[in-house]
């Protein structure tokens, strides 16, 4: 072990938030030792913003929370840790750990509880990687180094603690750790690490939680690194043990949307990882509504059901929530809205709760390549940045060009004509045949020819009566001929009412 001093590798209180050195400090006075751990520690030395802070001491959870009262909650049943509150913020506070006597662990080795409390000797050997084990006292100015972690930033290079196999073994998610520190650090994999990333040790990733993997999956998509990651979760076995269904391969939609990802968290904008989903699984959806359509199920509820199986198949590897389902399927079912919209429902569309994703979504596409989009993309793109009088002038342009287009498909013969005579006979087109119930029974077969002899004399009635009316109205003198009366087509007049 290296005891260093913090400000020689440029650490000091003002890099820290004050809720952490609250932490620290509350429970140094109690008696207690405690830390800044982990990959905060590590962005600092690297000249990184971290994004959260950790604290590591040995007072045990049920301490932690004698010493914060009410601002403290217990939480986790594999590794018990308590969460402080400062304001507004979190601080994750953890226990030493010790090797466990008795590890309850699956019959793969993962570790399933592991709540023996230690030194932080013991401590440091139970992480994960090297660049992870260096821990910070601000108030005594003092960095702990317990494995040449210092060497490993220095040298940029990933090297995990311990047997690869039996680390990854205990904690099959390391293997996501690693790929999304090489890719958010553009740090090298240390050999002994590659050497294992094969299908048959990436498979272990499904013996993990769909819940926790859909965790991970929100950090990987809202690491602003994405661009770099997705090729590498290609190569190391592991893209196809998180998404079944999704093609190994970065198509350009996909790429376009990792780029843009990340140029929005780089932008410091929000995100909703439930939009990459959406990318991922475009294709998946695509093909399910094809399969459905084939079996004659009509457009609406197909575009409902495949959403809803592609989703059900993707929550076997992640566990993606309710209401992020919700707005996956609520994306994929506007494209057809946005890309072929009604004249009179555009100012609508453009108010809709999920315009905005779905609009992105169209966009991408577009940018991507995709010519389903019909160039609607760039449209809703012009539309947004118009005023009121010129947005109804761009949708009157755009209901001229809808006609216009569709004078253009029949001149080409790509709409069918009703009437085209080429495939026309001198007969009728039967639009419905019913075939004859013929019965064995005589007495059955007796009333049915009595039906259609009554049938028959009903029709011929009214023949004759439309016959004499026609012959009554003949006579100019006839109140009714003397009406002026619009004349209409018959299907101009529905439910007894003129249109």
């Amino acid at each position: 072990m290296q005891t260093l001093r913090a400000s020689d590798y440029g650490l000091s209180i003002a890099l820290l938030s004050p809720a952490i050195v609250e932490v620290i400090d509350t429970l140094t006075k109690a008696g207690y030792e405690a830390y800044i751990v982990g990959g905060s520690v590590r962005d600092l030395l690297l000249g990184l913003h971290p994004k959260d802070f950790d604290a590591v001491t040995n007072a045990t959870p049920s301490q932690i929370r004698e010493t914060f009262g009410r601002r403290c909650r217990i939480i986790g049943r594999r590794f018990e840790l308590a969460h402080v509150f400062i304001g507004r913020d979190m601080i994750e506070v953890a226990t030493f750990r010790a090797p466990p006597r008795q590890a309850q662990t699956s019959a793969s080795g993962m570790v399933l509880r592991d709540n023996a409390w230690g030194t932080i000797q013991q401590d440091y050997a139970r992480r994960d990687f090297s660049i992870n084990t260096l821990y910070y006292n601000p108030q005594k100015n003092m960095l702990l180094d317990f494995c040449h972690a210092l060497d490993d930033i220095r040298d940029k290079k990933l090297r995990l603690l311990g047997d690869p196999v039996q680390r990854f073994e205990e904690d099959p998610v390391r293997m996501l750790r690693v790929l999304r520190f090489a890719a958010k650090l553009n740090f090298s994999i240390d050999q002994p690490i590659l050497n294992i990333l094969i299908p048959d040790m990436t498979v272990l990733l499904r013996e993990v939680s769909p819940h926790r993997l859909y965790d991970e999956s929100q950090k990987m998509f809202s690491a602003g690194h994405l661009t770099e990651l997705l090729p590498l979760l290609i190569k190391h076995h592991i893209w196809s043990q998180l998404f079944a269904d999704v093609p190994q391969q970065v198509t350009s939609f996909i790429e376009r949307a990792a780029v843009n990802t990340d140029q929005r968290i780089k932008q410091g904008k929000s995100i909703n990882p439930a939009f990459f989903y959406a990318v991922l699984l475009w294709e998946a959806y695509l093909k399910r509504l094809q399969q459905l359509k084939d079996k004659g199920l009509p457009d609406v509820e197909a575009r409902t059901q495949a959403g809803m199986d592609v989703l059900r198949r993707q929550a076997l590897r992640t566990a993606i929530p309710r209401y992020s389902e919700n707005f996956i399927r609520e994306v994929w079912e506007m494209q057809p809205r946005l890309i072929e919209p009604r004249t009179r429902q555009i100012p609508a569309l453009a108010t809709h709760a999920r315009f905005r994703a779905a609009y992105d979504f169209v966009y991408l596409r577009e940018q991507s390549g995709d010519t389903g989009t019909r160039g609607m993309g760039q449209w809703w793109h012009d539309y947004q940045e118009l005023g009121t009088d010129d947005k109804e002038r761009a949708i009157q342009k755009y209901n001229r060009q809808l006609i216009r287009d569709k004078r253009k498909r029949v001149a080409e013969g790509q709409l069918i004509d009703d009437h085209n005579t080429d495939n026309a006979d001198d007969t009728d087109e039967v639009i419905l045949s019913v075939p004859e119930l013929a019965s064995t029974r005589p007495a059955a077969r007796r009333r049915a020819a009595r039906n259609t002899e009554v049938a028959q004399a009903i029709d011929d009635s009214l023949d004759h009566a439309v016959i004499a009316a026609g012959k009554t109205l003949q006579n100019a003198n006839h109140p009714i001929t003397r009406r002026r009366r619009k004349p209409r087509e018959h299907f101009q007049v529905e439910m007894g009412r003129n249109k």
